[in-house]
Order: structure tokens, then C-alpha cells, then sequence
């Protein structure tokens, strides 16, 4: 079965799952699941989960892992706490802030990418090592203790809507429109499908792999500054230990989007539907009063039915 054939199921079955969940929430709780206050809940909660996947799908498909996206994001939204909390609000104190973050950055993905694509550590450990020492470093400078009341300029980005739509929501949106242009509409795209096809053949073919895995690599770490930008936002402070649990989730709705963990192919929609049907699921449980243990299990349920689904090549979906 070719590579667009997989992914084209890949959304087919996404999208049938998104009609059952709705069908299935529509029964039980109609009332609440299809009101606005649910949706704003939903779309407020999506772009940092969003957002984080996106930084761990990017390293998925050249084959490889990003498992310092949390230390990362923490460790820039440290960075721009203390440049917010210690200037004067002014249109330079939150350019200078913003920098700080994208600095350190370039930095851990550069660092990143050289263990990688240089000195041919394994991503999983090269990764697993660079978290473990973020989260140590963060912890010892900041004593563990949070960074928090932040002028106005970064908690606009959460307390404001535009059409009834959550900013955030919109942020997310232009992050995913530049993640499909870099991925499917570019060169360097282009490069990275075929890193994760087939390292070796994509540097016979005079792919400059080292590069591109840098760049793969720097990728994922800006797009954790942006997640940073909306947690600080969201939360009004920032602290060494948050988000955790976004790591595993992250990887979840990469592969439940139709990222390969080997690498090779993915397309940016698949991932887009299943970050909407995993926030439709957590909403719709936590209204029905459901354990946030028992959602985690039937997430990993349902990436379990969904692997499972791809592998089969039910006849009626074959082509």
C-alpha cells in the first residue's frame, strides 16, 4: 500500500471517529456539549497540546524523538518570565522578551541536532539526556518555585476572543497553516520526508542530512517558545515542572494523527483532526463527571483500536 494511500485512511478514519464521539456526546449531554461555553473550553485548551505535538511530530518524521519538548518549553518560558518581570511593560521589554525565549531556543535545538546529526547519539537518548538536564538546571536556578504575575502584554494573548474565537485558537491555526507550508509545500519539507523514508538514500541523493536535522531539530524548539508564550499566558506564571503530562499526550496525537513513528510520512490535517478529537473526548468525559485516569486509558485505547484499524485494510476502505 503506498505511503498517500495510508494517510489518506488515516483522515478517513479520524473523521468517522469524530462523527461517532459527537453522535455519542449529542446523546448524553446535549444540552452542555454543543454550547458555546463548552467550544471556548475546547478551543482554549487545544493550541498548547496543538502546538507541542506539532514540535514532537516534526522529529517523528525524519525517525526520530523530541523528548525534551516539556524541559524546552519550560526552560524558554522561565527565560521570559524573569525578562517580563524585571523590565518595565514597553514594546521593547516584550520584544526583548520574546528574544530571550527564541535565544535559548536556538540554543537547545541546535545542541540538539548537533548530538543527533553530528556525533550520531540516538535521538531518544540524546533528547532524554538534554531534557533531564534542562529540568535539573531550571529547577536549581528558579529553587522550584514559580515565576508568576506578568504584565499585560503576555496575558492578552489568553483573555481576549475575536468573533467569539479564543486568540490562542487563532495562534494555533497560523503555527499549523506554517507547519503544512514547511512540510508539504517546501524544499526543506520535502528533505524531511525523505530523511525518514531513507537516511541513506537521501544522502546519496545529496541531501545534506546533518543540516536538515539541525533544522528539524531548531524547528521543534521554536515551536516550544510558542507553547511557552501560551502557557505563560494561560497560567500567569511559569515553573520548571509544568506540562508534563503533555509529552505522552503529544506523542499520542502524532501517531493518532498519521505520523509513522520510523518516519516518512504525515501530513499536518491528520494531526489537526486527531488534536480536535482528543479535546472533544476530554471535554465531553469531564462534563459527564468521568475520571481524568479512566479518559487517559481510553485515549490509550483508542490509539490502540486506531493502529489496529490501519492494519486490518478494512475492504470497504481499501481502494
Amino acid at each position: 500500500m503506498s505511503g498517500a494511500k495510508v494517510k489518506d485512511h488515516v483522515e478517513l478514519y479520524l473523521v468517522i471517529l469524530l462523527l461517532a464521539v459527537m453522535l455519542a456526546f449529542s446523546a448524553q449531554i446535549p444540552g452542555v456539549f454543543w454550547s458555546a461555553p463548552n467550544f471556548q473550553s475546547i478551543a482554549s485548551q487545544l493550541p498548547v497540546l496543538g502546538v507541542l505535538a506539532f514540535a514532537m511530530a516534526v522529529t517523528m518524521l525524519t525517525g526520530g524523538i523530541n523528548l525534551s519538548i516539556i524541559a524546552t518549553t519550560n526552560c524558554c518560558a522561565l527565560a521570559m518570565a524573569w525578562v517580563a518581570t524585571h523590565f518595565a511593560p514597553s514594546a521593547g521589554s516584550a520584544l526583548l522578551m520574546l528574544l530571550a525565549g527564541v535565544g535559548m531556543a536556538g540554543v537547545i535545538g541546535l545542541l540538539n541536532g548537533v548530538l543527533i546529526a553530528v556525533i550520531h547519539v540516538s535521538p531518544i537518548l540524546a533528547t532524554l539526556g538534554m531534557m533531564t538536564l534542562l529540568k535539573g538546571v531550571t529547577i536549581l536556578i528558579s529553587k522550584g518555585t514559580a515565576i508568576s504575575n506578568f504584565p499585560a502584554y503576555v496575558l492578552w494573548l489568553n483573555n481576549n476572543n475575536w468573533l467569539g474565537i479564543p486568540v490562542p485558537l487563532y495562534l494555533f491555526a497560523l503555527v499549523a497553516l506554517i507547519m503544512w507550508i514547511v512540510l508539504e509545500r517546501s524544499t526543506l519539507g520535502r528533505r524531511i520526508y525523505l530523511i525518514g523514508s531513507n537516511q541513506r538514500a537521501a544522502h546519496y541523493a545529496g541531501i545534506n542530512t546533518p543540516r536538515t536535522l539541525m533544522a528539524v531539530y531548531v524547528i521543534s524548539s521554536l515551536l516550544c517558545v510558542v507553547a511557552a508564550l501560551l502557557m505563560m499566558s494561560k497560567l500567569n506564571s511559569a515553573k520548571a515542572a509544568y506540562g508534563e503530562s503533555y509529552l505522552l499526550t503529544s506523542i499520542l496525537a502524532a501517531v493518532l494523527g498519521g505520523i509513522n513513528p520510523d518516519g516518512g510520512f504525515g501530513r499536518i490535517v491528520g494531526m489537526v483532526l486527531a488534536l480536535i478529537l482528543l479535546q472533544m473526548l476530554e471535554s465531553g468525559l469531564n462534563i459527564m463527571g468521568i475520571s481524568s485516569y479512566i479518559t487517559m486509558a481510553l485515549w490509550g485505547g483508542l490509539l490502540l483500536a486506531f493502529l489496529f484499524l490501519k492494519g486490518v485494510r478494512l475492504p470497504y476502505f481499501s481502494r
